[in-house]
């Protein structure tokens, strides 16, 4: 069984594709025969390649649903000797070519030495050996990871990649067998499931269908089932939708999707491509047809539902889970449930709900040992803490092996926890600076904002006072009897207590417990001092919204009206801002810190801002408030799921959407009394987001019959707002707060006063079934939803930002912006030669956020671009993109690579030829691509000049005057405006240039049905400049000022010849050196067929043009045309083998345009307007549009693979 593994891993080698030898017993069984000799048969597979008929066919569809390795490798090579009926299959091969290699490697090295064994069974045995030996070197060079791979998966992966084109870099993590529904005709086949594509294919008696979708293009994923599409999945885009059905296993299936589909939101959310977990430990046994990544995204899964169930860390990885019992001693019972070990923490949840949870981190145990086994209870485990709690475990499986592991996780676990210098947030090292911001001296340091002003309050609040007391003594009895601490046994008791309020006393103890955020403090126990001394004093765009907020955070409370509350306030929104420059500030985010600031320490509320943003609400304080969006399509849903009536009223009036983003990101804070948010704030840091949800359906519902008679928005609006005013706590101990909503907001009557406990327990009541896995579900969706309506709002602000300035549609700038930003996003996961986060950056406009390289770029070049050069196109592509990079970094924005094709498209010839003529050896002296459209006539000249003249007699007037600081800013931005330069502040080009230019011209005129036509013009032109050049040097040898020449007519060239003969020289060298461009055949391209190369070297010749024109050989029609790269440049190995270049001649733009357009066939050429849309398609369906081919053969995968 190992050996048939490992010959089917053989067989996947990119190089050589050796097999394992396997018997075959019927060889000629849906194979041909052809090659063979005394020891070798090559055999094609029936049905590959031309001809094969009905027996074609049908092989074929067998082949695609039975999954056979014939698919991918039609060839393969038998060896057989004598007689003998047995034959053994030792090589395959997906193309003619590779397995011809593999028959003349045979025929050359072992041919002639088996004719010397005289017994078969010797040369059976010799050439096994042989092969076996061949595919165990190349198993020592074999990468670790796919070493983890099955052969079976393997050679799926190689199929995939074949049957899509995909690069090395796409890994395919499963595939499935399933039905892809075409109309309503199902088509069986297999899905593949990539770390960014989802494709399908299927071939069925000559119908071959092929689908490939980018995850990143994904709108909707839905499971469902109906009548025409029985348990289907549904993969919608923003073009069509997909269904597929018949899955053996669709929820697993539709699980992978999500994953995919989540990786592929946050990479348009974040920037950042998917990683590989290298540290996932490597399994005891290879599973089958199971990928390292899909264990890897197996485990992804199980760590976000251990962390979200256990308020952990985002870099805790669970190790492991076992069913077991664990003795409670507050019942007197055993609960049933399971036990999880990570890196860091031994947690227990109760299979059933709320029953009972505990968490224990490592760092507080003492003592692991195994108990004494008994029939009542069997394999015990105890485990002792530093505050001398004891949890007894039982019914432990493996009990020996959690032992060891548990043991190791110990002795990991540092005894002293470090602090910032650990962290990634350091940018440099050094002392820390004199003038500290933060020390444990200062009050904010000690306790929370709301003690140090109210312990001077000796008000005797009677009957409320009481009841405060009493919910301390309740929470005591509960500490004594569930324990206390970050190891408290957590029931349905601890729900009860925290439903009834958290007392101020110990509400920032209890936030920080349920929220995760005591362990992080513990483990880093300096970090907060020394991040504020590292973030303080640095100015940056969240510093400054944060010195603008802090007077608008909670102004009507006396903590924050003084600057002990205020520079506390900084100091934490400062100091997280600097920890995660990728969040930095959002409005929101002041007013629920300096509710953390009344109730904790200044690094107690630091630590629950970071639970908070980075793990309770994900991506609600990001720039584009990603999860508060994601959360309100939830609530909308859940609106229309649990108030039907309801929801198709309030849809109408759109009201759900502008009431629910206040409500979720400042947790009711800001529209609702301090006294009973606050209430909300405690069930949240335990319940978590669901509490939120609750809350708001309840108000929803308790004013549905108002709702329901409103007419508009705003009386809508104002019925929720009475409402959420009038919420009052009546057990406060607080001293009352203004709540400045309510002022905006009351009326004549105002509405009669809630409790805001009787609202808590009557949202548990109606909606209190909402469950925390049903929330992450609809947040999925919702997730596919917002982000991708988001990228459309993007690219509609990209397509307003620049319609002005651009010649093309509304529509295909929009297309044009998706192909430029797909480019980007390839090069985060096909690699490139910059990371993406240097290519994304956020800060800047939509218009210049993403960029692309010039490898990148030459893509777009070549299936946008109107000008085919053949061969000549990447150097063409090359010079265009370092015009347009101005900054020199290597990477173009949106705005400049439309500003170009624009150019490219539509431009008349005075854009184009500098563009041509660019070599490497002259970059420095040509301008940016955008100064070529800049070509003034008389009259915006002499217009320029009486600015000009008006601009300097102001100049004097101001002079005269005081000037203010208006005038500085005015003429500080006039010399930083960059100059506007005109065709006239071009160089001269020389006589290397011009031949290049020549150059090019002829390869773009290649293949175009006025090929002669064309040939000929352009061999005038250059015959005529190269004489103005001439003239030109004549002047400047003879000391004379050098004229503007204007291109002289034709009919005077031939008489220009004869009076200057030494223009015979430089149009001998011209000529020498084009005909060497058109003659030149150089080895085309390793990816380029021979076929191909033919295809493109179909170039038709000419003859002598015209008196007084350049004198040309003709081409052959297997002639190559190239341009000149860096190596092959004119002045290099081409003056070789001709004369040297006039270093004195020289030509103006102004001469060379003008000649040009004494050219009716070259104008033509240069202004005929281009059909971009077709291009377009064609770009965007080489990866994401379906296909489908119908033939009477099967489809070569060789020329797919091209």
């Amino acid at each position: 069984m190992w050996e048939a593994k490992h010959g089917k891993r053989g067989r996947l080698s990119a190089a050589v594709m050796w097999i394992t030898p396997e018997e075959v017993l019927l060889a000629n069984a849906l194979w041909v025969s052809e090659r063979a000799n005394p020891f070798f048969i090559l055999q094609r597979r029936k049905g590959h390649g031309k001809g094969g008929g009905i027996t074609g066919l049908l092989v074929g569809t067998l082949d695609v649903v039975l999954d056979s390795s014939a698919r991918v490798a039609p060839y393969r090579i038998l060896h057989q000797t004598g007689d003998s009926q047995l034959f053994w299959s030792i090589a395959c091969g997906s193309s003619r070519k590779e397995i011809t290699e593999h028959w003349e490697w045979l025929e050359t090295n072992l041919l002639q030495t088996l004719s010397i064994f005289d017994n078969d069974d010797d040369i059976t045995t010799f050439v096994k050996g042989k092969i076996q030996g061949i595919i165990a070197e190349e198993n020592k060079s074999r990468q670790a990871q796919e070493d983890e791979d099955c052969g079976k998966f393997r050679e799926a992966e190689l199929k995939m990649r074949k049957l899509f084109g995909m690069p090395e870099e796409e890994k395919l993590v499963n595939y499935y067998s399933c039905s892809y529904w075409k109309g309503r005709v199902p088509r069986q086949g297999w899905l593949y499931l990539s770390v960014n594509h989802l494709c399908f294919y299927s071939f069925l008696l000559g119908k071959e269908v092929t689908l490939v979708v980018q995850w990143t293009d994904v709108t909707q994923l839905d499971k469902n089932a109906t009548l025409v599409f029985p348990e289907s999945v549904r993969v919608s885009t923003r073009d069509t939708e997909h269904y597929f059905s018949m899955f053996l296993n669709i929820n697993d299936t539709f699980k992978l999707m999500e994953q995919l589909a989540n990786i592929a939101m946050r990479q348009l959310l974040d920037n950042e491509g998917f990683a590989a977990d290298r540290m996932l430990p490597k399994p005891c046994k290879t599973l089958k047809n199971v990928s390292a990544l899909k264990r890897d995204l197996d485990a992804r899964a199980k760590n976000e539902r251990y962390r979200a169930l256990f308020r952990l860390t985002q870099d805790e990885r669970l190790d492991g889970h076992t069913d077991c019992t664990l003795w409670t001693p507050f019942a007197k019972m055993h609960v049933v449930g399971q036990m999880f070990v990570s890196n860091n923490y031994i947690c227990f949840a109760s299979r059933e709900e709320d029953l009972c949870q505990l968490i224990i981190p490592l760092r507080e145990v003492s003592i692991v040992e195994k108990a004494d086994s008994s029939s009542v209870l069997p394999s015990p485990l105890s485990i002792s803490t530093k505050n001398k709690m004891t949890f007894l475990f039982a019914n432990l499986k493996d009990r020996d092996f959690l032992v060891q592991r548990i043991s190791d996780f110990l002795q990991r676990t540092p005894d002293r926890l470090c602090g910032l210098t650990g962290q990634s947030v350091i940018l440099g090292t050094g002392e820390l600076p004199l003038v500290q911001h933060y020390s444990s001296s200062l009050p904010t340091a000690k306790q929370g904002l709301l003690s140090i002003y109210q312990k001077d309050q000796t008000e005797d609040l009677g009957p409320k006072a009481t009841k405060e007391k009493m919910k301390e003594e309740s929470w005591n009895i509960h500490f004594f009897e569930f324990g206390r601490g970050v190891c408290m046994y957590r029931t349905s008791k601890t729900r009860d207590l925290v439903l009834k309020g958290i007392p101020e006393s110990l509400r920032g103890e209890l936030w920080l417990l349920f929220s995760g955020a005591q362990n992080e403090m513990a483990t880093h126990p300096s970090y907060y001092a020394e991040l504020v001394e590292q973030a303080m004093g640095r100015c940056t765009l969240a510093t400054e919204e944060i010195e603008r907020d802090l007077h608008r955070s909670m102004p009507e409370h006396h903590a924050f009206q003084n600057e002990m509350g205020i520079a506390a306030l900084r100091r934490v929104l400062t100091a997280y801002a600097y920890r995660n420059p990728g969040i930095g500030y959002c409005q929101a985010m002041n007013i629920v810190t300096s509710v953390l600031l009344l109730y904790c320490t200044e690094e107690e509320a630091f630590w629950l801002l970071v639970a908070l943003c980075e793990r309770m609400l994900p991506d609600y304080y990001n720039t584009r408030v990603v999860g508060a969006l994601v959360d309100q399509g939830v609530f909308e849903e859940l609106t229309r799921e649990c108030l039907p009536l309801l929801y198709e009223h309030m849809q109408d009036l759109g009201v759900i959407s502008t009431i629910s983003l206040s409500w979720f990101l400042t947790l009711f804070l800001s529209v609702m009394p301090f006294d009973s948010a606050v209430l909300l704030v405690d069930c949240f840091f335990y319940e978590g987001i669901k509490v939120i949800f609750q809350v708001s359906l309840a108000v929803l519902h308790a004013n549905m019959e108002q709702l329901l008679a409103c007419t508009d928005e705003g009386e809508a609006m104002t019925i929720l707002g009475r409402y959420l005013d009038n919420v009052v706590n009546k057990q406060t101990v607080s001293a009352p707060i203004p709540h400045l909503h309510a002022l905006l907001t009351s009326g004549d009557e105002p509405p009669p006063e809630i409790d805001v406990f009787e609202l808590i327990k009557t949202s548990y009541e109606k909606f209190g079934s909402l469950r925390a896995d049903v929330i992450e579900q609809m947040r999925f969706k919702q997730r596919l939803k917002v982000i991708q309506c988001l990228e459309d709002t993007a690219k509609r602000s990209v397509v307003r930002a620049i319609m002005t300035e651009s010649a093309f549609a509304i529509e295909e700038l929009e297309e044009l912006y998706v192909l430029f930003k797909a480019k980007h996003i390839m090069s985060c996961y096909w690699g490139a030669s910059s990371t993406p986060a240097e290519r994304h950056d956020p800060s800047l406009p939509y218009l210049e956020q993403y960029r692309i390289d010039s490898g990148q770029f030459g893509q777009l070049f070549s299936a946008l671009s109107p000008w085919s050069c053949g061969m000549h196109t990447a150097t063409l592509s090359a010079r265009l993109f370092r015009l347009l990079d101005s900054n020199k970094d290597s990477l173009i924005n949106f705005k400049e690579f439309v500003t170009e094709k624009m150019e490219s498209v539509y431009s008349p010839l005075n854009t184009l030829l500098p563009l041509l003529s660019k070599k490497d050896a002259v970059v420095s002296i040509l301008l940016k691509c955008s100064h070529f459209t800049e070509m003034f006539t008389g009259d915006e000249v002499k217009e320029a000049k009486e600015a000009g003249e008006a601009g300097g007699d102001s100049e004097d007037k101001k002079e005269e005057k005081i000037k203010d600081y208006k005038y500085y800013l005015r003429m500080w931005a006039k010399e930083k405006e960059p100059k506007k330069e005109t065709i006239k502040d071009l160089p001269r080009m020389n006589q290397e240039q011009f031949i290049e230019l020549c150059k090019t011209l002829y390869n773009m005129f290649s293949e175009d049905p006025l090929e002669q036509e064309l040939y000929h013009a352009i061999a005038t032109v250059a015959s005529l400049l190269l004489r103005i050049g001439e003239v030109g040097k004549k002047f400047t040898n003879n000391g004379s000022k050098k004229p503007e020449l204007q291109p002289l007519p034709a009919e005077d060239v031939p008489q220009q010849e004869k009076e200057d003969s030494s223009g015979e020289g430089g149009q001998s060298l011209v000529s020498k050196a084009l005909a060497e461009a058109q003659l030149d055949n150089p080895t085309p391209p390793a990816n380029v067929s021979d076929e191909e190369a033919k295809d493109d070297t179909s170039i038709s010749s000419y003859s002598v043009v015209s008196a007084g024109s350049l004198q040309c050989e003709d081409i052959a029609d297997d002639t190559v045309l190239i341009g000149c790269g860096v190596g092959g440049a004119i002045g290099g190995n081409d003056f070789r083998r001709g004369s040297a270049p006039d270093a004195d001649w020289s030509i103006s733009f102004e001469q060379v345009l003008a000649s040009l357009l004494t050219e009716p066939a070259l104008v033509n050429y240069f202004e005929k307007k281009h059909d971009i849309k077709s291009k377009m398609a064609a770009c965007k369906a080489q990866r994401a549009v379906e296909r489908q081919i119908s033939s009477s053969s099967d489809h070569e995968l060789a020329q797919l693979s091209t």
